[in-house]
């Protein structure tokens, strides 16, 4: 291993899981305040969507920019850019007296997680203590969806009794990015640096990848609608049809949703069809997430909460898994940056129209509505995977 750091491989790499997971934790922390906000600048679901919505744009935005940049120049200065990013959100955030820094600090945001999903999860493998790649990969995909979760529950706790709700989540999110900067420099570079030379991540699909990708893709989109549903008009659906005015209980359901997609991730190498699997349990999820809707049902909404989970989490691992086995080395990159590009845009668009749905109409019938356009669409692939001859 080449480094210019000073911790050893065991340190240096959990040094690298936490500086993920801080930087994950940061991008979740605004989901359990959207009803305080709501209040505060007299701003409708719609909006809060919207607010939603502009993060995966700079995921997206992160992902296109800067996901080979870490190959040529190194992981660690892309990575401390990412917590560069990451701190300015939480500042803006902090510092906010209008939606307009609330704004730019979601795309701030998407940036940092947007150079963390690809650089965060190649560094945790690099690093991996003996050479054990299998495993710092289930570590990155932790880090990465458990720091999801975890800043849902922060934020709802510190939202619920702490003082100052709308600021003190992000002073200490700021702090432990701090930490997590100081921790990330003694990390050693596992990348030789060369000449610097700034490119765009090249998105493509080779054409014996084209069947499998668009089943993945659409699974994946389907899996990411729900995730992004209940990560901005859940809270609104917690306070409006159930009376529950908690950002602690918002961060907890959320939470919930993240922590079975880690799990999700654990029955793939268990299952004959991981995807289709993934997809029934996605139909089922939201079968669940329309009954809560429509009896008011607090317990409906956990369960489901719990069952969309892990279906994200088997979806996207077994997507993800099934593109990476057939794609051709030399284009592996581009076509795993072109599933996550595709992912996002599920985790954007289509709550920007629950959205606008709620806006027009109220949040019960928008949000069975959008249940069962998820519903049909996962049971589409489905119906697809169960009809052809190959497992994915």
């Amino acid at each position: 291993m080449r480094g210019d750091g000073h911790a050893g491989s065991v340190t240096g790499f959990v040094l690298a899981v936490a500086a993920f997971f801080v930087a994950m934790v940061g991008t979740t922390l605004p989901t359990p305040l959207y009803p305080l906000y709501e209040q505060r600048y007299s701003f409708g679901p719609l909006l809060v969507t919207v607010i939603f919505a502009i993060y995966a744009f700079g995921v997206i935005g992160g992902l296109i920019l800067f996901g080979n940049l870490s190959d040529r120049v190194g992981r660690k200065p892309v990575l401390l850019l990412g917590l560069v990013l990451s701190a300015a959100s939480a500042l803006l955030f902090l510092l906010a007296g209008s939606p307009t820094p609330i704004y730019v600090g979601r795309v701030v945001s998407g940036l940092s997680a947007g150079i963390f999903t690809g650089t965060a999860t190649a560094y945790v493998i690099d690093l991996a203590p003996g050479g054990r790649r299998r495993l710092a990969s289930f570590v990155a995909v932790f880090a990465n969806l458990g720091g999801l979760g975890a800043g849902t529950l922060l934020s709802g706790l510190i939202g619920q009794w702490a003082p100052h709700p709308l600021q003190t989540p992000f002073a200490v999110d700021l702090g432990l990015v701090v930490i997590a900067t100081a921790g990330l420099l003694l990390v050693p570079e596992t990348v030789p640096r060369q000449t610097f030379s700034f490119r765009l991540q090249r998105l493509g699909v080779p054409a014996e990848v084209v069947s499998v990708f668009v089943r993945a893709a659409l699974a994946g989109v389907a899996a990411f609608a729900v995730s992004a549903v209940f990560s901005s008009v859940a809270p609104e659906f917690l306070g409006v049809g159930l009376h529950r005015h908690s950002p602690a209980l918002a961060g907890l359901l959320v939470f919930l949703l993240f922590l079975m997609s880690v799990s999700g991730q654990v029955f793939v190498p268990r299952l004959s069809n991981a995807l289709a699997a993934g997809c029934g349990l996605l139909v089922a999820g939201v079968a669940l997430l329309a009954a809560s809707l429509a009896a008011d049902s607090l317990a409906a909404l956990f369960a489901s909460a719990a069952v969309c989970g892990l279906g994200q989490g088997v979806v996207v691992s077994a997507g993800l898994a099934a593109i990476a086995e057939r794609a051709p080395a030399e284009r592996r990159g581009e076509t795993a940056s072109s599933y996550f590009v595709v992912l996002y845009l599920g985790l954007s668009l289509p709550v920007i129209g629950a959205g606008v749905a709620i806006h027009f109409t109220s949040l019960r019938p928008a949000g069975i509505g959008f249940c069962a356009g998820v519903g049909v669409l996962a049971l589409g692939v489905l119906v697809s995977l169960l009809g052809s001859r190959a497992p994915t």
